[in-house]
């Protein structure tokens, strides 16, 4: 007799099922399929990145040893290590795209009053690239080198949550800077940039668009300068000018003024300069502005390191693109819950402890609250024999008789 949800059906209640059929239903995902749906591969590959499960067999050997309970967490359809395979090699990549488009837009909603360091009604953008390294002779299509293959995931982050705005993924030799074509500035925002995105023909569409960037300029760069500001030197500020630039291809590109401000970083020890069409923030706002960016890098680390995007199940291209997508969705989904649930967690303790009891029969809210979880980097022994203990304490307890 079942009594009570899993964990895991519990975290799948959030997810909004009318979309994701109409995800399904806009690329035919489920034509001609008679036992397992692409909920059912849903279901499957967030389970693994929810159980950092190694492989395909690995997936089916541990839902495969809960057969009684698959049922009430939502699997309709059999598990199998070559089933899955198939559809994550012939199964759109897309209807995972499209919804986890969905799930970042509630998402983003969720989470649009947050602070995020500086007080600005706006919103701002952190744009970045992160390159996934993948074996060359497994993995063809994605030849980057003569010797090595890869991917680039380009992130347009909102720096409220932190939770990506937009996702695309491309082959390593796709050039950062190509990436500003595909987006449609929001007038109003704010786009905080390396130095690597620095084009002034793409940067004056954003300017001419009502949008705003902040962007380091490159050591080479030659203006003229119009005006000096009034600076308060102790604050790390050492210039806040008005400038032209004077190159005939750059001031072609751009031929409206920007605002140059140099800046000393005390805790790196280097100078930095920055550019920006914003003349109304105050100078030292654009290097505060600037330092959040460091919050992409952070979201490449922490996805990089809990969820599986870096060992794929599948070798091609649409298996690899699967993969990523629903392990953003699930990253999103868990965001989602905490903030709806109000959570004091760190994403972090989150999964880990969703990592260990995914087949226990316990209200997720109660389990939460009754495991005290240390909010440090790396997980100590006893935080890990805690998790472990309440783990098998529940395995034994549902065993059937």
């Amino acid at each position: 007799m079942n009594t009570g949800k899993t964990i895991f059906a519990q975290i799948m209640e959030f997810l909004p099922q009318p979309e994701f059929r109409q995800c399904v239903n806009r690329y035919q995902g489920n034509y001609k399929v008679q036992s397992f749906s692409c909920f059912d591969q849903f279901l499957c590959m967030a389970f693994a990145q929810l159980t950092y499960r190694e492989s395909l067999r690995d997936i089916e050997t541990c839902l495969r040893s809960m057969q009684p309970k698959l049922y009430h967490m939502g699997f309709r359809g059999t598990i199998s290590r070559s089933t899955l395979a198939d559809a994550n090699e012939n199964r759109d990549w897309r209807i995972y795209a499209d919804f986890a488009q969905v799930l970042i837009h509630r998402a983003r909603h969720l989470y649009r009053d947050d602070d995020f360091g500086i007080e600005l009604d706006q919103t701002v953008y952190a744009l970045d690239s992160t390159t996934i390294d993948l074996c060359l002779s497994l993995f063809p299509w994605a030849r980057f080198r003569k010797t090595k293959a890869g991917i680039k995931l380009h992130t347009l982050l909102d720096l409220r949550g932190p939770i990506p705005s937009s996702i695309e993924i491309t082959d390593a030799k796709f050039h950062d800077v190509n990436i500003l074509d595909d987006l449609i500035p929001e007038a109003g925002s704010f786009y905080i940039m390396d130095r690597g995105y620095l084009d002034f023909l793409r940067l004056y569409l954003f300017h001419q668009s009502g949008a705003f960037f902040v962007i380091r300029a490159k050591s080479n760069l030659k203006y003229q300068r119009l005006y000096s500001h009034t600076i308060d030197k102790s604050t790390g500020l050492r210039a806040d000018q008005t400038i032209l630039l004077t190159v005939m291809q750059s001031s072609k590109d751009y031929p409206e003024r920007l605002r140059r401000i140099r800046y000393f970083d005390t805790e790196l020890d280097k100078k930095l300069v920055f550019l920006t069409n914003n003349f109304v923030l105050p100078a030292l706002t654009i290097p505060q502005l600037y330092k959040c960016r460091w919050q992409v890098e952070l979201f490449f680390k922490w996805i990089k390191q809990h969820l599986r995007i870096k060992a794929f199940y599948g070798t091609s291209e649409n298996a690899v693109k699967t993969q990523i997508w629903i392990a953003v969705s699930v990253y999103v989904l868990i965001a989602i819950i905490k903030k709806q649930l109000k959570l004091d967690l760190s994403l972090y303790s989150f999964l880990q402890i969703l990592s260990v009891t995914q087949f226990e029969k316990v209200l997720m809210l109660q389990l939460l609250t009754s495991v005290k979880v240390m909010e440090c980097p790396f997980p100590t022994v006893e935080t890990f024999l805690l998790l472990f203990r309440f783990s098998i304490d529940h395995f034994f307890q549902n065993l059937p008789v």
